[in-house]
């Protein structure tokens, strides 16, 4: 969902030449390790009282013998203490690990440039940039005027805000046009309700008014004293209020300046690239509508660029007297048009001005004066072309590796004549480049640092077409060590999400080498679900062909290891929100297909949840998975939803994981999807549940903190392969990744 959605990737697993047997074993030591390593006693898990509850629906009800586990206030004592136990008893079985999430850990921030900082962007006569310290947590957002070389002005030090909080997140940072107001969105608690304050920039002083239960994003008037801001549903966390705030007044006097009645719609805020026009910004799944005032009228009147329609998407951006409009009507794929800003709301006035492609799929333009950047994505990997205003000439922008990620990011300046725009691969850590669009020449302006022996040569990457069982061609990116065995016997992690539509590009991720230098094979399998392929892909990855996700899923991994990537003993994955659902449906679908699985924040009850409309988020969700109150809709989300499939089987080991604050996904979904696997569960391999109590959907907030987690994830999957990472171990990666460089360079 663009709610429920991506948790980062986090996982892997490991090295060719692991344990091979899937066979129940005692605890979290495999069978081969058992000669070896003297018997653990282990704890039992927690006993969770069953408690039946009938869930009634339209088309049939359900005995859910875990609903007391929920509790919205987040307080009972009994419900504390049951999370408290699972998370003691995770931490318990993962005791003998310790050593081994130490040493990733680690490795891990030893590869990240600790004093590092953004690309500077100018905008009104700044240049702004976040940058982080050393040993610090949090980024502190900065400016200089006029020059890089001017005296650096601090905005807002993160980690001083920060102190005392276990969890602390800042977002929405905005400054006025005039350069002299800042306004800013904390959350302390994960659950992603904000608190708007603001600062007047020459004096420093921080206005006495805050606004709570906000969105993020805010937008300054041109007056630079008038903020309009997004007022929440306390219940169901959507926004439902634009409202105009006065620096300095009573935020109980704010004027309403609109409001949406249809629990469907996201709403958010905008300003155009030549800043002249605000935009409210209406968005369901499958419709949009957009609103737009002159940033000067004092009376900031707004007016329909277009109503809402069914299966309706448009983007609208301005340039002079015109609308440039990203849509999708007549074109599944969307096209641009562009239409007089006085005849917008007459669509037969839309001048189509570049053509819909059934092989491209337009995702985004940004407009300048004089060029619009357009990140589109074909072949699965998406790309930029530049199109110039007057001329309507177009440019595709050339890369290299068979598999990559480039787009194009939007110029603070409307007049500019640069084009500022990121690439990363697999192989490649995030490059931000500038290009002057005239005469083509590229600068690189950064490349995210990795410390340590990286070299990019060093690892081969693949773009791989697996069969699924319908016979489409499921797109998948692979990376790997130079010299991982490709005979079958290596391990393999894959990792998908397929949901919303929301495409899994292949990016850089340092923290991926500690699998990859160890012989495990990294697959992103770009699943029915997402867009990687276009809107077709999408639309057959959701409501009543939504098994297509899990079934494409499990049809890569094995022509993965058919292929020999990997053994099929030594398969693990990983999927967070959505792609946790992916997760929990493919161990019930083909459970012995994966050795171990790592299911972060899951969405998996989705029956339940989508009959109530007081969660969070449900009623956004109906034309993701349908509303199951029609019968159709009930079965096909009963046919696959985790907790109502869990059987009397034997199940990969598994680690899941949530955040008691939650606000995408519940905490008590995993809980009591947990609850009931342990009941009903006929192996012995682990099942660990482990909740951060100070956290949301995100989990952590500190930079650092979060890889704590990834340790824990690491180790767990590399011991459920049977080797756990040592402080030999280490060093002799070091050492071949050292010596491998030229070695490699020299093949």
């Amino acid at each position: 969902m663009s709610s429920r959605s991506v948790a980062v990737p986090v996982l892997l697993a490991l090295l060719a030449g692991c344990a091979s047997s899937h066979s129940p074993s005692a605890g979290l030591l495999r069978a081969n390790q058992e000669s070896a390593v003297p018997t653990v006693q282990h704890p039992a898990p927690p006993i969770t009282p069953v408690r039946p509850y009938t869930v009634h629906s339209p088309n049939g009800d359900r005995i859910d013998n875990y609903y007391w586990l929920r509790d919205d206030s987040r307080s009972k004592p009994e419900v504390i203490d049951h999370l408290k136990a699972e998370t003691a008893y995770a931490d318990a079985m993962l005791k003998h690990t310790e050593p081994a999430q130490k040493l990733l850990f680690d490795e891990i921030v030893g590869r990240i440039q600790q004093d590092d900082a953004s690309v500077p962007y100018r905008k009104n006569g700044y240049w702004y940039y976040t940058r982080f310290e050393t040993g610090k947590e949090y980024p502190i957002h900065a400016r200089k005027a006029g020059s890089l070389d001017a005296a650096e002005e601090i905005l807002l030090d993160v980690n001083q805000l920060a102190v005392g909080k276990d969890f602390f997140q800042v977002s929405g940072v905005a400054v006025s046009d005039d350069g002299q107001q800042l306004a800013w969105a904390e959350d302390v608690s994960g659950r992603r309700q904000y608190l708007l304050k603001f600062k007047q920039l020459r004096s420093g002083v921080v206005y006495p008014e805050q606004i709570a239960n906000a969105d993020p994003g805010v937008e300054f008037a041109a007056d630079h004293r008038t903020v309009l801001y997004v007022e929440k549903d306390p219940v169901t966390l959507l926004g439902v209020r634009v409202k105009k705030h006065l620096l300095g007044s009573d935020p109980a006097n704010d004027e309403l300046v609109y409001e949406e009645h249809d629990p469907a719609f996201y709403m958010q805020l905008g300003k155009g690239s030549s800043d002249r026009f605000l935009y409210i910004g209406l968005s369901s799944t499958l419709s949009s509508e957009w609103r737009y005032a002159d940033a000067n009228d004092p009376e900031l009147k707004f007016q329909l660029v277009y109503p809402r329609s069914p299966e309706h998407e448009y983007f609208v951006e301005d340039h002079d007297d015109e609308f440039v409009i990203t849509s999708n009507w007549k074109a599944k794929n969307f096209r641009l048009l562009r239409v007089k800003r006085a005849d917008s709301l007459d669509r037969s006035q839309w001048r189509e001005w570049l053509p819909h492609r059934d092989d491209a799929l337009i995702e985004s333009a940004s407009v300048q004066r004089d060029w619009v950047a357009i990140n589109e994505r074909s072949g699965g990997l998406r790309k930029i072309r530049l199109k110039d205003w007057k001329t309507g000439s177009e440019s595709l922008l050339s890369f290299d590796e068979p598999a990559y990620t480039a787009y194009a990011q939007a110029s603070p300046e409307y007049t500019s004549d640069t084009l500022r725009y990121v690439y990363t691969s697999l192989t490649t850590p995030a490059s931000t480049y500038d290009m002057n669009v005239a005469s083509g020449a590229r600068q690189l302006m950064k490349r995210e640092p990795v410390l340590g022996a990286f070299d990019p040569a060093n690892y081969v990457t693949e773009f791989r077409f697996a069969p699924a069982r319908d016979g489409t061609p499921i797109p998948v990116s692979l990376v790997y060590r130079k010299g991982t065995p490709r005979d079958g016997s290596a391990a393999l992690y894959q990792y998908g999400y397929g949901s919303y539509g929301v495409s899994m590009d292949p990016t850089f991720s340092a923290t991926r080498l500690s699998l990859l230098d160890r012989g495990v094979v990294y697959a992103l399998a770009h699943i029915r679900g997402g867009e990687e392929m276009g809107r077709a892909w999408y639309e057959n990855g959701r409501q009543l062909k939504k098994l297509n996700t899990f079934t494409d899923f499990i049809d890569v991994t094995q022509f993965l290891v058919r292929e020999g990537y990997a053994a099929s003993d030594k398969v693990v994955a990983q999927g967070g929100s959505a792609g946790g659902l992916l997760m929990a449906a493919v161990a019930n679908l083909a459970p012995e297909k994966y050795r171990a699985i790592v299911a972060d924040v899951p969405f998996v009850d989705v029956v339940t949840t989508m009959l109530d409309e007081t969660i969070p988020l449900t009623s956004n969700e109906f034309d993701e998975w349908g509303n199951p109150e029609q019968k159709a809709f009930y079965d096909m989300m009963l046919s696959y939803s985790p907790y109502d499939n869990v059987k009397a089987m034997d199940y990969p080991a598994m680690l899941v994981t949530t955040g008691l604050y939650d606000s995408q996904v519940q905490y008590y979904e995993p809980a009591k999807w947990v609850a009931k696997l342990r009941s009903l569960k006929t192996d012995r391999h682990p099942l660990l549940f482990h909740v951060e109590m100070a956290a949301g959907h995100g989990g952590k907030s500190g930079r650092f903190q979060r890889y704590h987690q990834v340790a824990m994830e690491y180790a767990f999957l590399f011991d459920q392969l049977g080797i756990l990472p040592s402080a030999s171990d280490a060093t002799a990666t070091e050492s071949k990744m050292t010596n491998g460089f030229e070695v490699d360079r020299a093949h």
